[in-house]
């Protein structure tokens, strides 16, 4: 994403290449639902990636799997 004109126009570098801390498995979640440019356009906060319906039901489903170190 960072190379398209689009977000080049629209966001600063910073803003960029700013991101979350999430686990993998959530991380894996997110890439499994949503394409790269749906994430970029339409879930581009962790506000937006929490209230989303199909993220929060797997998110409640990763918070309650075992941790394995």
């Amino acid at each position: 994403m960072h190379r398209r004109s689009h977000f080049k126009k629209h966001y600063t570098k910073s803003e960029l290449a700013a991101g979350i801390n999430i686990c993998r498995k959530c991380h894996d979640g997110i890439h499994k639902t949503y394409t790269e440019m749906e994430l970029a356009k339409q879930l581009n906060t962790l506000q937006l990636l929490c209230s989303d319906d199909k993220l929060g039901t797997y998110f409640a489903w990763v918070a309650k799997q075992k941790i394995h170190s």
